[in-house]
């Protein structure tokens, strides 16, 4: 079911990504009704979360996978295919943590997931806007919790995975 803050938090976006783990064909048609949908599938939608999909916006050349993992650690097929297709911007999803970071050129976002609240996570989607000249993206929270959750989550995947 989609977050019944989704519709107005995403009135007049002109381009919906969806980073996997949708939740069900369903929650891609409401999305649908809101605006154009560019989405990957991920681990929980029966696909391998390693696909990509593609999209430009304004300029902005947007990769979005599911699995990345980590913006400092990248899958090598990740490495592969910016080598073979660069990306301004990379959309990604499966930790459910927020993330905002420019690593080597490439601004990588995970707007977190606004599925089911797992653990203290957020739950939270993201927009990507264009505000004097400059791309921002912001994360949206969709309930009271995720304000403080976003805060203590954010860019967690910085981290080396023993310092986390």
């Amino acid at each position: 079911m989609l977050h019944e803050r989704v519709p107005e938090v995403f009135a007049g976006v002109d381009q919906i990504l969806h980073a996997g783990d949708v939740g069900g064909d369903e929650i891609l048609q409401a999305l649908r009704e809101i605006a154009p949908v560019t989405s990957v599938p991920g681990n929980n939608d029966d696909g391998m979360g390693e696909e990509f999909a593609r999209v430009t916006l304004d300029g902005l050349r947007i990769a979005i996978t599911h699995i990345l993992p980590r913006p400092h650690d990248l899958d090598a097929r990740v490495t592969r295919e910016l080598a073979r297709r660069p990306a301004d911007l990379v959309v990604f999803g499966h930790s459910h943590l927020p993330h905002d970071e420019r690593v080597a050129g490439v601004w990588y976002f995970n707007p977190a997931s606004s599925g089911p609240r797992r653990f203290d996570y957020p739950t939270s989607v993201g927009i990507i806007e264009k505000s004097n000249g400059e791309w921002i993206g912001r994360h949206i929270p969709l309930d009271d919790r995720s304000v403080k959750a976003l805060e203590t989550r954010m860019n967690q995947l910085s981290h080396s995975p023993r310092s986390s």
